[in-house]
């Protein structure tokens, strides 16, 4: 018997990209296999985007690291919450900002789960384990674990521990070929109000996308460059020369080796 799957010709991109290319033809639809994958990929989404953050934990493993670590949360109350009021998770709740005092530290770190708690749990401390060699000569507060966050949680964080830039390492919006990926969202002078146009983003930090530690080269040279200019943000660009970030896996530009 015939294979009743029409083959794609671009079949052999496949191994190229994660996209979802190249899927064949049975009839007028797309074979079951590749309708299965496709289901499997939306439930992981969906689960990443529902799961609770164990902060505690993720606290316990980046004290490993040497750092001085905080759970905090949200004004977000549950995770419904955090899902429907994004500007609730753009705020820590009462009692998490009376425990933030003024310290006047170079740089806070904040790892929040975002829209992908399993992002940060995977990848937060792979990248913070190789950015924190890099950071010598910088004075840091204590490392912030945060449930239920947005991105600009970190505003108030940096700016409640008298911080001159604020590091936020974040679960990225799922998409269906990557769950797990984690943002990484530089800011400096953070305060609340800070809008998104201040800020510079390293994304797609996972195992199939940027590698962590490729992630905090590239880290590295902006803070670097925006303690020198005192900015970050749309006038701060990654230009850095491919030999001091180095290469990473994730981008047919630049393969890894």
């Amino acid at each position: 018997m015939s294979d009743p799957v029409t083959p794609d010709p671009w079949e052999g991109l496949r191994s190229l990209t994660q996209a979802r290319i190249a899927l064949g033809r049975a009839g007028a639809g797309v074979p079951t296999r590749r309708h299965l994958e496709f289901q499997m990929a939306h439930a992981r989404a969906a689960k990443a985007v529902h799961l609770e953050l164990d902060a505690e934990a993720l606290a316990a493993r980046l004290r490993g690291l040497g750092l001085a670590t905080l759970v905090a949360d949200s004004r977000a109350s549950d995770r419904r919450a955090h899902l429907t009021r994004p500007d609730l998770g753009r705020r820590l709740s009462a009692a998490s900002r009376a425990a933030l005092g003024p310290i006047e530290c170079d740089l806070a770190l904040v790892v929040g789960d975002g829209l992908s708690a399993p992002a940060v749990e995977a990848n937060a401390e792979p990248f913070l384990s190789a950015l924190l060699p890099g950071l010598e000569g910088w004075t840091l507060g204590p490392c912030v674990v945060a449930r239920r966050a947005r991105v600009a949680l970190g505003d108030e964080v940096g700016e409640a521990l008298g911080a001159r830039m604020v590091l936020v390492a974040i679960g990225e919006r799922p998409g269906l070929s990557a769950p797990d990926g984690m943002g990484v969202y530089l800011t400096w002078a953070p305060r609340v109000g800070t809008t998104d146009e201040a800020r510079n983003c390293i994304s797609n930090i996972r195992p199939a996308g940027q590698s962590p530690a490729a992630a905090a080269r590239t880290a590295l040279w902006l803070m670097r460059e925006a303690r020198t200019r005192r900015l970050t943000g749309v006038t701060l660009k990654d230009d850095a020369p491919v030999s001091s970030i180095g290469r990473g896996a994730g981008s047919f530009l630049a393969p890894p080796g």
